[in-house]
């Protein structure tokens, strides 16, 4: 099978259910630690209105809602299901991170790896120009995407067995870089799923985008941050080794 025949972002269509299985809520306890400290540090004590742009199923979020009052945005509307039923309190949004206009301000906006998805260099500043328009001056704009061209390791193999009441899900994960020389690499995932139905083999294909580290550094600056780096030391997902952490410069850019 060709890498083109295979389907798209199905994890976020006809696939999203497993998502609980693939990478669960109490997987996200030590990462969600490090960010609302930082949020904590930043902003100080309250409240305060956060935004989270590709919440995805929420798992991330669930950590916050307790301290914060969130909004949540994501494209897919499975995927927002699920983050509906994990995260009630929360509003949930249907929209592009790249588009979405809420005429808000907040006083953090957070992107998981959902930035991955930022092919393009234009794509990754629709996104960081969307961070920028949500925050009030002096606000906070957390990203943590999973790789930078620095760290990307080809061929890394990522397999996890889950199970809940319903089905049994083995998922393998690999990345590759089919073409250097453009800022895009590919990811296959492999679900071997066994539920009432019997056993099936779906497969999946997602592309992502690969940036240097100086041009993160640099289009944060252009949208109007000021950004320092901090450390994450996770353990569940070594590659997410730091954190982005922008405050919007007053008078924005």
């Amino acid at each position: 099978m060709r890498l083109e025949d295979i389907g798209r972002n199905r994890m976020y269509e006809d696939l999203a259910y497993l998502w609980p299985l693939i990478s669960p809520p109490e997987n996200y306890a030590q990462e969600a630690r490090l960010w609302r400290a930082t949020l904590r540090d930043k902003l100080g004590p309250g409240r305060h209105q956060i935004l989270e742009l590709g919440v995805g199923g929420g798992h991330n979020l669930s950590h916050f809602v307790e301290e914060f009052d969130a909004t949540a945005v994501d494209l897919s509307e499975e995927m927002l299901e699920n983050s509906r039923r994990l995260n009630p309190r929360v509003t949930h949004i249907l929209g592009d991170m790249r588009t979405v206009r809420l005429n808000r301000t907040f006083d953090a906006v957070l992107i998981h790896d959902a930035i991955d998805y930022m092919r393009q260099l234009d794509d990754l500043r629709a996104a960081f120009q969307t961070a920028a328009t949500h925050l009030r001056p002096n606000g906070v704009f957390i990203v943590a995407p999973d790789y930078t061209s620095e760290n990307f390791e080809e061929g890394v193999v990522c397999t996890r067995t889950a199970s809940d009441r319903n089905t049994k899900l083995t998922y393998v994960e690999i990345d590759f870089d089919a073409n250097p020389e453009d800022t895009i690499i590919d990811s296959v995932m492999v679900y071997l799923i066994r539920d009432a139905k019997g056993m099936r083999v779906e497969l999946d294909h997602h592309e992502i985008g690969l940036f240097p580290l100086k041009t993160w550094l640099d289009e944060l600056s252009e949208a109007g941050f000021s950004t320092e780096l901090i450390p994450t030391g996770e353990q569940d997902d070594p590659t997410q080794r730091m954190l982005f952490v922008g405050t919007r410069r007053k008078g924005g850019r």
